[in-house]
């Protein structure tokens, strides 16, 4: 079991490897792990990524490091899988993409407008029983975008799980601007702030 979220030392980040706990990570078979670090791609991703981090730390937002991210790799043709609930968003960042050398495809989460029926949900399980609701199509998002050979794809407010199918299908690597949190404005995380307090009853069940 890795319980890296409880330490407290933090000797990896120091390099202290040889005062790590037996069930430090640090541990595994990292010469084999560096391996895989020296494939062409992984280097290329891993190396533009560290750059990025040093060069834009606290300057740059996310949208920005993702172009520059982009540049660094050599990565031209760019892919958006979005929430057809984002569309204005989505609107915005293909043309920011496109003014700064990109070429752009986009695809909306409802294409290929199958049924919810088809994933067997049942009509007293839709949003809006009674009415037509396409089910999210995010193998079809990737699928699309793999036969536009994009180099990179972005996730725009992809909702849980559909997140996972869209990763899993996309043959290009991927990484996320936003992602998907009605009810906190997708800032996820804000949970977490307020996992002591506001959202405390909902988050820790009680025992």
């Amino acid at each position: 079991m890795y319980t890296c979220a409880q330490c407290k030392d933090k000797n990896c980040r120091q390099g202290k490897i040889d005062k790590v706990p037996q069930n430090c990570p640090c541990k595994n078979d990292q010469a084999n792990i560096k391996t895989l670090y020296q494939e062409t791609e992984n280097l290329k991703i891993a190396h533009s990524s560290a750059q990025v981090e040093s060069e834009g730390y606290c300057r740059w937002s996310r949208l920005e490091e993702i172009m520059q991210f982009a540049r660094k790799c050599g990565f031209t043709n760019l892919g958006i899988a979005f929430c057809i609930g984002l569309q204005e968003e989505a609107l915005t960042l293909a043309q920011i993409l496109k003014k700064n050398g990109f070429t752009v495809n986009s695809i909306v989460c409802k294409n290929g407008s199958i049924p919810k029926e088809f994933i067997k949900i049942k009509e007293e399980e839709k949003l809006r029983p009674g009415t037509f609701e396409p089910m999210c199509n995010p193998i079809g998002q990737a699928i699309a975008l793999n036969k536009t050979n994009t180099d990179l794809n972005i996730i725009l407010g992809l909702c849980v799980g559909h997140d996972t199918l869209f990763i899993k299908y996309s043959q290009a690597p991927v990484t996320v601007l936003a992602v998907k949190d009605r009810v906190l404005g997708h800032n996820p995380i804000a949970a977490l702030y307020l996992a002591d307090s506001y959202y405390k009853t909902k988050l820790y069940p009680s025992i």
